[in-house]
């Protein structure tokens, strides 16, 4: 489980260089684009397994943001909250792939802090344009309530929620795959299998935590007062 960012194919003079992270998200990106197109092409109405899966995940993540955010956000923003938990869920589960990690091509890529600091700042874009679409009025308003000198400090709080977002998701997938890792070592046998079981049960968290953050700095740039 290797954790470097060698590059692979160095793109416009080092600025967007292709590393293992950024191939398994490439392979994740296409897996979820497949499995959406065949959903959507082998809609039933009288689903089958398949289908009967996907619909359940998309019913519990509908109620899980419904209950942070109220219905009607919830459906407005549902989309790019559902992707950002799907996307993280597949990036660390990713990492317990055996083999994944151990070569430069493949490795899990929220284990990487550019790819989590990527999703923090790509979070903190969708929250100002979030805000922006309520009202510019109200947009500015919260910056400066309710006194105009905690302007600095509420400007700050800003820039630091998608900051605290990326780095706890890198910490504690780091940590934890290194843990793993060192676990392998000392323990071959037995031990490795249980926190194998523990890991799966962590990285849906992870991903979990990151959404219900999320969602819930986003009801707050968007809540009228």
């Amino acid at each position: 489980m290797g954790h470097s960012s060698e590059v692979i194919i160095p793109l416009f003079g080092g600025f967007l260089d292709v590393t293992g992270e950024v191939i398994t998200m490439w392979i994740i990106i296409a897996l979820v684009t497949l499995i959406s197109l065949i959903v959507r092409l082998t809609l039933k109405e009288r689903p089958g397994i398949f289908q009967n899966m996907i619909e359940t995940g998309v019913e519990y993540l509908d109620n899980f943001f419904t209950g942070n955010l109220g219905r009607k956000k919830a459906r407005q923003y549902f989309i790019f909250l559902a992707t950002l938990f799907v996307f993280i869920i597949l990036c660390n589960y990713s990492g317990l792939i055996p083999g994944v990690g151990l070569t430069k091509y493949v490795k899990a890529p929220t284990a990487s802090l550019s790819v989590t600091a990527g999703l923090g700042v790509l979070t903190f874009v969708f929250l100002q344009f979030a805000g922006l679409r309520v009202g510019t009025k109200h947009y500015f308003k919260r910056f400066v309530s309710p006194m105009f000198f905690m302007f600095p400090l509420i400007l700050l709080d800003e820039f630091i929620k998608p900051a605290s977002l990326a780095l706890r998701l890198y910490g504690n997938v780091f940590g934890e795959e290194t843990v793993m890792e060192q676990l392998y070592h000392i323990f071959p046998v037995g031990v490795p299998v249980v926190m194998m079981v523990l890991s799966i049960l962590f990285c849906a968290l992870q991903a979990l935590v990151f959404s219900m953050l999320t969602s819930i700095y986003l009801d707050e740039v968007t809540e009228l007062e």
